[in-house]
Order: structure tokens, then sequence, then C-alpha cells
């Protein structure tokens, strides 16, 4: 297992340390609008001002392409931030990042003060990972400290470039978190393991189906993919979300797990709709009855008890996608029942990021859950066995 340097194995006092946090929140008009991934940022942060470090956070949020849009100012953030640990946040507003505002920032710097810089996507080499951006960063500090997992998967100066130019580099709690829930639980899992996959492409879960096979003991298929796996079994999925590339791909998926001895559920019932819309006309009908002018829209309710039966023993379970439309109130049980269902296991439930991660917050079922990776992307990644340029660039321990 990945065994990285983490805060607690280094002292930052009178030290300066960049901590690259993920505080990419969506903004409405200035004001932000959920404010999660800012508040998973403090026990971090807080543990290093508690050191005695010099804390100088940075962040990207959204995407200006190099450009300084002042809607993309990461100012709100120091606003809120400063509330929330009842101390000033510093906001070094430089248009390069690493301008004279930042500079005599951290020259101020006392113990346990705290500066944050202006988005890292201001400057167009961030995300090119190129070498004078990341030695800017690197000339403020003495410890860099990743915590962002949402951008683990990418190769960025504020996350793999900078820790060329810095001698310390280790990873922040919420990093720490997500190598310990994901990383485990795919290398290492207690058995049985099944994984939920769900969403509504095969495509964007291609990788992650094929290393899956040869993990789990149970592989549980739901969201809008599962039509190309019911047309791979040569039924009719009428106006269903169909990948026809793909057909070929979900019949090889569906021979391996068969040689394998792997079980992969597929839906016995499916609820379908004359049109994408929540005030379409529904019902529910039996495995390869899904009639041409009606889409599969959500699992059926036996569906929805196979999936469940089949999660009662498991020790370990990691969910990605949704089952259904679940933003429509009408295609939202085959979801919700999943979430329930997890909710109430004695066992190590993982939800990895994006929508399962949305459905399962709004649900209200969120606190029950082991594990909700902050990164879509990168969990995916993640489950597909890949490594992770953010993470491989901390210090081994």
């Amino acid at each position: 297992m990945l065994n990285k340097k983490t805060v607690d194995d280094i002292n930052v006092k009178g030290k300066k340390v960049l901590v690259r946090c993920d505080f990419n929140v969506p903004l409405q008009n200035g004001v932000i609008t959920d404010e999660n991934r800012i508040v998973q940022a403090l026990p971090t942060i807080k543990k290093l001002i508690q050191d005695g470090g010099k804390v100088i956070l940075c962040s990207h949020l959204g995407k200006p392409k190099g450009q300084p849009l002042p809607e993309m100012s990461l100012r709100p953030v120091a606003v809120r931030l400063s509330e929330l640990l009842g101390q000033e946040v510093v906001f070094a507003a430089d248009d390069n990042v690493v301008g004279d505002n930042a500079k005599a920032a951290v020259a101020n710097m006392k113990e346990g003060d705290v500066v944050l810089l202006e988005n890292t996507r201001y400057r167009a080499e961030e995300t090119k990972n190129e070498d004078a951006f990341s030695k800017d960063l690197a000339s403020l500090c003495d410890v860099f400290v990743n915590d962002a997992f949402g951008t683990a998967h990418r190769a960025h100066c504020s996350n793999v470039g900078v820790t060329k130019y810095v001698d310390t580099n280790v990873v922040g709690y919420l990093m720490e978190k997500e190598i310990e829930f994901l990383g485990n639980a795919v290398n290492d899992p207690e058995r049985p393991f099944v994984a939920i996959l769900g969403g509504s492409k095969v495509s964007s879960k291609i990788s992650v189906i094929n290393n899956l096979l040869d993990k789990v003991d149970t592989l549980i298929i739901g969201g809008g993919m599962a039509y190309t796996f019911m047309k791979a079994l040569g039924e009719e999925v009428g106006d269903s979300l169909l990948e026809e590339d793909f057909v070929d791909y979900a019949k090889e998926m569906l021979e391996k797990a068969e040689k394998k001895g792997t079980k992969l559920l597929i839906p016995i019932d499916t609820v379908v709709a004359n049109e994408f819309s929540n005030d379409a006309e529904f019902k529910t009908v039996d495995r390869g009855g899904i009639e041409a002018g009606w889409q599969g829209v959500d699992i059926g309710e036996k569906t929805a008890k196979l999936y469940i039966d089949a999660l009662k023993d498991a020790k370990t379970i990691i969910w990605n996608g949704p089952m259904g439309v679940f933003e429509m109130e009408n295609f939202a049980k085959g979801t919700k029942a999943i979430a329930k269902a997890l909710a109430e296991l004695d066992a190590t439930t993982i939800i990895g990021g994006g929508d399962s991660a949305a459905a399962v917050n709004i649900l209200g079922y969120g606190d029950k859950m082991t594990h909700i990776s902050t990164g879509g992307g990168a969990s995916l990644e993640f489950l597909e066995g890949k490594d992770l340029p953010g993470i491989v660039a901390a210090d081994d321990k």
C-alpha cells in the first residue's frame, strides 16, 4: 500500500509551509454556495497553525485558463476561512499568483499566521506543469503539503511540479484518508468485497470495471450503463441510453466475470418513461421488456431488492454512480434504496465522489458512510488502479 509521509511525520515550527488545498467551491455572484471543501481542509490547516508553522494556502478555482478573471478569484474563500478559523487569513491578490503582494505577505508572517494565494490557474503554466511557476511557488516555502485529492490525478505546478524544488513533501489529513480508504479498499479489502457502479456511461468506467472484476466478489451495475450490458445479452433497450461502440466490451466483461466466478449483476426489472422528464408517463417492466419509444430511467423494485440482498454479507463496499436519474424525484427511488441499505450495513462503505457523493449527502446519509471521496475523477482513476501523480510526488515514509 502507498505509505506516504503525512503532516504528523514533520514539525513545521517556524517554517513556511505551502499547502495545496481543494478550494474549488461553487460561487454565485461572489457567494460560496457549498463550503464543504473548505470545511474539509480545516483539520490539516489547524494542525499546521498549532505547530507554529507559517501557513501559505493555494488552490485553483474553476477554469480561468491563464486569465485573471475576477469572478474566479479566491478572495471570498479567504473571507470565509477567516471566519471558520477565527483568525485573519491574509489574501494575497496577485494576478500572477506569486507577485509583490504574496511575497510581502509571506515576508511579514509570524508563527501561526495564514496567507491565501490567488487562484493558481490564473497562471497558464499551472495546468502545463511548467517549471517557472513551480519554482515561483517553491520560492515561498520550506515545506510542501498536498491535501487536494480532487486534483491528485492531474500533474500540475501546484501539486506536482512544486515538489521538485522543495525538500520536504508530505500529504495532509484529507489526502491520507483518501489513500487509506480508496487505496486499501481496492488493494487489500476485507471480504466479501462488493462494488456498485452506476452513472450514465460505460465508456467512462471501462478501466474501472475491468480492474474491479479482478478484485471484487460481486459487481453490481445500475444507471444508464446497464442498458449497454442488456444489449450485450441480446435484449431490446428501446430508447434507453446505449453506447453501441461498447456492446462488445460489455460482452467481454460478462464473459470475464463468468470465467473468474465473480457475480456480475444487472437489473432484472426497469422503470421506463416515455420521455426524459420527471412529468413523463412511467411504468416498471421486467428484464427484456423495454419497448420502442420507452427509455430506462431507474432500476425497478425487484432489482433494488436483489442488489440489497447481494450487499447483506459484504464487509467492504465501494459505490460510484447513481442507479437512475436521481435528480428527478420520480426516478430517484433506486438510488435512495441503495443509499439507505448502505447506511444500515455494518461494513466499510466507500462512496467514490461525484454524483454518488452528492446523492448520499442530499439524501441525508452522508454521516452514515465510512468514507465519502472528495474527488470524482481522482477516485475513478484510483479505482482503475492508476498511480495518481499528486500522491506519487509526496515523500515515502
